[in-house]
């Protein structure tokens, strides 16, 4: 990500694949995180705050992270639980 800055907001853009791009924008709305998104571009993201930080954090690692990590995490927190 990199990061640029106006006087009241940070905003980041947010490099993904171009595939994966479209997935993450509507995911950040869901979560009603501002976005921007146009034709042959890169992700632009407004961060107001650390929930908005660890959200878009989860949404990329979602996309990026390998099966066998997904399901290494997955075993490891249910042992925890057990």
């Amino acid at each position: 990500m990199k990061p640029f800055r106006s006087e009241t907001e940070q905003k980041y853009v947010v490099l993904v694949n171009r595939a994966d791009r479209w997935e993450v924008f509507r995911r950040l709305q869901e979560l009603d995180i501002p976005c921007w998104c146009e034709s042959d571009q890169p992700l632009s993201v407004e961060i107001k705050d650390v929930i908005a930080a660890v959200q878009l954090w989860s949404v990329t690692r979602q996309l990026t992270i390998s099966r066998q990590d997904s399901i290494w995490m997955l075993e490891s927190c249910l042992r925890l639980r057990a």
